[in-house]
């Protein structure tokens, strides 16, 4: 896959491998390539490349029950055998070069391949494995153009006029790994349902749209319009291999704007596709619409991987200490990362659990408050097996007051008061923790004024804080105090710390 990497992928939530293995087994087109496979034997005869003979199709599309009287039951039979040998579900022997008068040897022969036993007796990883393979082809095979722009393209030699096609098969190939690439991030997306279909029209301005463009212009939309078509004709190619659920674009929109521009064209996606100024109120669905599914989840993230992407998957920390854990999770958004901490505490024992979260959330640098920040998360559905571990480090000046607060939530009363110190230090750790996840949210400063607000003098005493963030949380709660005397001592509470010691790194 060769799309540009994101620089930091959200973390997807795959289902099982045995239950993707199910799916990949019933996706149409790898169903037939299969069926196709078993039906191989010693009188099947192959071109050269490895194709079927055209007298071998009527047969493959009756072993498939496809209705022959269909126009495109032989381009599904044949592509269906492409599948079969490009993915290992059958070998092919070629017909030799010189074959002479020999009729027999013109032709190749075919057989079941060693790998189509994986279908029914390999784990489900090899399954999965069979069916990425079918998945290059496919992709491979959406990424060429129209037929019928091919035969338009070719010249009185029979040579195909790729200047005039306007075909580049790495550029087609990266556009669609970059759609693709696109559509798993939207999935991914924190606060956006996996299942919610993406428009296509959303798909297409964001690879064509340029970054930071206000309104685009019309030049632009007959770009996006341009792009609609493409995908339209690929999704439905990608549809059969059980990568995308696809709602093509209504034909009626098609025929409409095909209209004005009869005889400049032939076939559909000769035009420039949809108005895309029709009315606002209209169904944006009649545009179509296109999901990933649970299977394509997991092909697009397999063929990230494949490029060297780091698209990381919730559950995959479950076998990892917790430093690695909490490391990993200080930079996923929250649902995300509730899901990790969840799959992690699964079949662990909670006391020895705790006590591991604790120690791996200690540290002076950086990422160190949020990863107190997920700690204090992941114990929170803890019950009062975790309360030894969460005990053991009362005393401690990072993470006194974090235990504090865990035990007062459960409405122990044995708990000691934390020391201003405490309190002041605790109070900086929490929002520089509160920064590093989310930003300078709209709840942000209203948080500020809640941790400030029963402390005499606050901003008086804090700048002495021996945090590593002490100016820099000083600084933010300058700009962001919703009390705007607050908000001045504030910052005059960060020079202060910022005289005091200037922090490296990003609190400089």
């Amino acid at each position: 896959m060769s799309a540009e990497p994101h620089p930091s992928l959200p973390p997807v939530r795959l289902h099982s491998d045995a239950e993707l293995a199910r799916d990949a087994l019933v996706a149409p087109l790898f169903a037939r390539a299969v069926r196709l496979a078993r039906w191989a034997g010693p009188d099947t005869r192959v071109d050269t490349g490895g194709e079927l003979v055209a007298a071998q199709l009527p047969e493959a599309v009756r072993v498939l029950g496809l209705d022959a009287a269909d126009a495109d039951a032989t381009a599904y039979a044949s592509q269906a055998w492409r599948v079969a040998v490009d993915s290992g579900l059958v070998d092919v022997t070629e017909p030799e070069e010189d074959s002479g008068a020999d009729a027999e040897a013109q032709f190749g022969t075919a057989a079941p391949g060693e790998d189509l036993a994986l279908v029914t007796s390999g784990a489900p990883g090899d399954v999965l494995d069979l069916w990425l393979a079918a998945v290059d082809t496919v992709l491979a095979d959406a990424a060429v153009p129209d037929l019928e722009d091919l035969v338009d393209a070719l010249d009185e030699g029979g040579e195909i006029d790729f200047d005039q096609l306007d075909w580049n098969p790495r550029r087609e190939a990266d556009f669609l790994d970059g759609v693709l690439a696109n559509l798993y991030l939207l999935t991914v997306a924190e606060g956006r349902a996996a299942e919610a279909p993406v428009p296509l029209p959303v798909l297409a301005a964001s690879m064509v749209v340029p970054e930071g463009m206000g309104e685009p212009t019309d030049a632009v939309l007959e770009q996006v319009s341009d792009a609609m078509m493409r995908l339209d004709d690929q999704f439905r190619q990608l549809e059969p291999i059980g990568l995308v659920e696809f709602r093509p674009v209504d034909e009626e929109l098609m025929a409409e704007a095909d209209e004005p521009r009869q005889g400049k064209g032939k076939g559909r996606g000769a035009g420039k596709g949809p108005d895309r100024s029709a009315d606002e109120d209209e169904d944006v669905s009649r545009y179509g619409m296109v999901r990933l599914t649970p299977l394509g989840l997991y092909g697009i993230r397999a063929r990230m991987l494949e490029a060297g992407v780091e698209a990381p998957a919730v559950g995959e920390l479950a076998g990892k200490g917790a430093d690695a854990l909490l490391d990993a999770v200080a930079s996923y958004p929250e649902g995300a990362a509730q899901a990790e901490i969840e799959q992690w505490l699964a079949g662990r024992e909670l006391p020895v659990a705790a006590a591991e979260l604790l120690a791996a959330a200690r540290g002076d640098d950086e990422a160190a408050p949020l990863r107190r920040l997920r700690c204090q998360q992941a114990l929170a559905p803890a019950g009062p097996e975790a309360e030894p571990a969460v005990r053991a480090v009362l005393d401690d000046a990072e993470l006194g007051g974090l235990a504090r607060v865990w035990l007062a939530e459960r409405g122990v009363t044995d708990v000691p008061a934390p020391d201003p110190a405490m309190v002041f230090w605790l109070t900086v750790d929490t929002i520089a923790a509160q920064l590093a996840a989310d930003g300078e949210t709209e709840e942000l400063p209203l948080l500020m004024e809640s941790l400030t607000a029963h402390h005499a003098g606050f901003f008086d005493e804090v700048w002495r804080v021996e945090h590593p963030a002490t100016a820099y949380v000083l600084e933010s709660m300058g700009r962001l105090h919703p009390d705007k005397k607050s908000a001045k001592e504030a910052r005059k509470a960060a020079f202060k710390a910022r005289s005091r010691q200037p922090w490296p790194g990003s609190y400089s």
